[in-house]
């Protein structure tokens, strides 16, 4: 299948590792090209290195308000265009509810939370026909997750933020859409192994819990995403879509 990406112009956030670099490697490789966001500079260099003038760089955090138009002006200014953005939210310190405290709540909003609104409002409104938004977000969108609370409160209402900016663009012909990451083999995920203290356990753990019996591959969630942005999947919006080999149990 053809997902018509060549020379369209996309922002990927958090793009320089994890389920953000492997979407930028599934763009890249269909033709596309990306504006690769990170705090890092050392990931982000060595995602440049890879692809070479097909990717720009910028050094930023979706908590800084500056950064949607940094972003926005560093597509134009390189392109001349944007045409969507896969906008990954972080993943939030670990820990039950009665063991985070205020001030790890506010800066998990702030950045998780108010950092995703943000962009998705900023970026959302700047598209035209043909325009595609998509959150990474996570399996607590449906389902919580166990020692997770601040994923399991943020996360669902970033989705029904998805969903009603999907019914306010889609008039425009803008469409968003959210993926629900399960077990994806990705560093995040294997610091949430070696925190339980037992990683093997956790892992084996985990695995039973999947119907295809394995951690899913980054670029198995990259695909998803490149396809979700594309032209390909034109009438696809609102929608939620599970990337985690059958975990979720709801429909």
């Amino acid at each position: 299948m053809d997902l018509q990406l060549r020379d369209r112009v996309y922002v990927v956030t958090g793009g320089a590792r994890g389920l953000g670099r492997a979407t930028t490697d599934c763009l890249v490789a269909e033709g596309a090209r990306v504006v690769v966001s990170g705090r890092n500079e050392e990931t982000l260099a060595a995602a440049a290195e890879v692809h070479g003038d097909a990717v720009v760089t910028v050094t930023a955090d979706n908590a800084d308000p500056e950064t949607p138009a940094r972003l926005l002006a560093a597509a134009r200014g390189r392109w001349g265009r944007v045409d969507g953005a896969l906008i990954s939210v972080g993943g939030p310190p670990k820990g039950p509810v009665t063991g985070i405290d205020d001030e790890q709540w506010t800066r998990a909003f702030e950045s998780v939370f108010l950092g995703a609104v943000r962009l998705c409002r900023e970026i959302g409104t700047a598209l035209g026909q043909d325009g595609a938004l998509a959150l990474v977000l996570s399996s607590s969108v449906r389902a919580p997750l166990a020692d997770m609370a601040i994923s399991n409160g943020l996360r669902p209402g970033l989705a029904m933020v998805a969903k009603t900016l999907a019914d306010e663009l889609g008039p425009r012909g803008v469409r968003v859409n959210g993926l629900l990451p399960g077990r994806v083999g990705t560093e995040r995920v294997d610091e949430l192994d070696e925190a339980s203290g037992d990683p093997e356990a956790a892992r084996a753990a985990a695995i039973r819990s999947i119907p295809l019996g394995r951690y899913g591959e980054p670029e198995e969630f990259g695909r998803v995403a490149a396809f979700l942005l594309s032209p390909a999947a034109s009438f696809v919006s609102g929608a939620m879509v599970p990337v985690d080999g059958g975990m979720l149990r709801s429909l």
